[in-house]
């Protein structure tokens, strides 16, 4: 099946070579998503909970340049670097899936970058 990359201009260029989402029939797959900036600077450093809105954030403007919404995504992949950050990840994640919340896992990873606390790739559905 084709499918379309999704790469809102608003945001920072990639830096590796993917887009920033595809959308492939009803489903739209988000790349993961890194607290980064322009030319990939780490924003709030040591600060899982602020990377987390970043992170859910830059989802949302994802999934809606797709024309998709925050409750449309169906899974959810976490990456946390240091589990001592999950509380503050949860605090943070629960604000932004109030209703029916998607099926998500989590795991302790390294990321690409050592400032990086939190990645999150998304799969929504549409009707």
């Amino acid at each position: 099946m084709p499918f379309d990359p999704i790469n809102p201009p608003q945001f920072p260029t990639p830096i590796a070579p993917y887009s920033a989402a595809a959308r492939a029939g009803n489903i739209i797959y988000v790349s993961g998503v890194l607290a980064l900036g322009e030319g990939g600077v780490v924003l709030h450093v040591g600060d899982a909970a602020a990377q987390t809105r970043h992170i859910l954030d830059v989802i949302r403007l994802t999934l809606d340049a797709a024309g998709a919404t925050m409750a449309d995504i169906a899974m959810n992949h976490i990456f946390l670097k240091d589990l001592g950050d999950y509380a503050a990840f949860n605090q943070v994640y629960a604000e932004y899936f109030p209703g029916a919340k998607p099926a998500r896992y989590c795991i302790k990873a390294e990321l690409v970058k050592p400032d990086c606390l939190v990645e999150i790739a998304s799969v929504a559905h549409l009707a």
